[in-house]
């Protein structure tokens, strides 16, 4: 009986309300997204959204503004991972943390929705989209830069691929050559590649290196008895 009692149509009024705007601007942020094919696209912005319209809505109304304010705390947090899952690193390159980030921003409108702060929620919603949108040419320029350029962080990794069978002597191999060339390496992964072989990649502490002199110690990497296939590359995404 307690759910007939707590039937209230101004607040229902006041709930489509905030869950409608939610929906629309979540629906422009993702619209933006789908049209670039990103992982997270228009389904997935609008759920966002709206997902945490309804728990700021419903502490709102359960327990007034103090309430309000400590789910859209956790709110923030949930869609922290959530956002973590659309992050995905290949080959030393990590892709998806604009869209990790445009997630968490969708969730911050639908919050504003919820707490009956329409005209912010719409204010959020052009500022998201200006930062997917306008800011696109000056980040293209940015990235049109060579990559030897002072200025830019670059992190160089260089990989082999090994049998399982061999992959302990191919290791000690790839780090004495690296090491013998005065490359000190901060971090090695080694991965599953196809059925027999692994891939093993070394990460190596100089942010700035020589194409040609690294070209050559791929050349004599890749020469060695236990090494099928050796190669390097700049990443200025970490």
């Amino acid at each position: 009986m307690e759910a007939f009692q707590n039937i209230n149509l101004v607040s229902l009024a006041d709930t489509t309300l905030s869950l409608s705007a939610a929906f629309l601007f979540g629906g422009l942020i993702g619209l933006e997204r789908q049209y670039r094919q990103r992982t997270a696209g228009l389904r997935t912005n609008i759920l966002v959204a709206v997902g945490a319209a309804i728990f700021v809505d419903a502490a709102n109304r359960l327990t007034g503004h103090d309430g309000a304010v400590h789910i859209m705390a956790y709110v923030v947090s949930g869609i922290g991972f959530l956002g973590a899952g659309v992050i995905m690193r290949e080959e030393g390159n990590v892709r998806g943390i604009n869209t990790a980030a445009t997630l968490w921003a969708s969730g911050a409108v639908g919050a504003c929705a919820g707490a009956d702060l329409i005209l912010e929620a719409g204010l959020a919603t052009i500022f998201i989209l200006a930062a997917n949108t306008l800011l696109r040419p000056i980040v293209s320029v940015i990235n049109r830069q060579p990559l030897d350029t002072q200025s830019v962080e670059v992190t160089n990794s260089v990989f082999i691929i090994t049998p399982k069978h061999s992959q302990k002597i191919a290791l000690k191999q790839f780090i004495g050559i690296l090491e013998a060339a005065g490359y000190q390496t901060q971090d090695i992964e080694v991965r599953q590649f196809g059925a027999d072989e692994v891939e093993i990649q070394a990460v190596l502490t100089a942010s700035a290196v020589n194409g040609d002199e690294m070209d050559q110690l791929i050349a004599q990497i890749a020469d060695k008895e236990y090494i099928t296939q050796a190669f390097w590359t700049p990443s200025t995404t970490d």
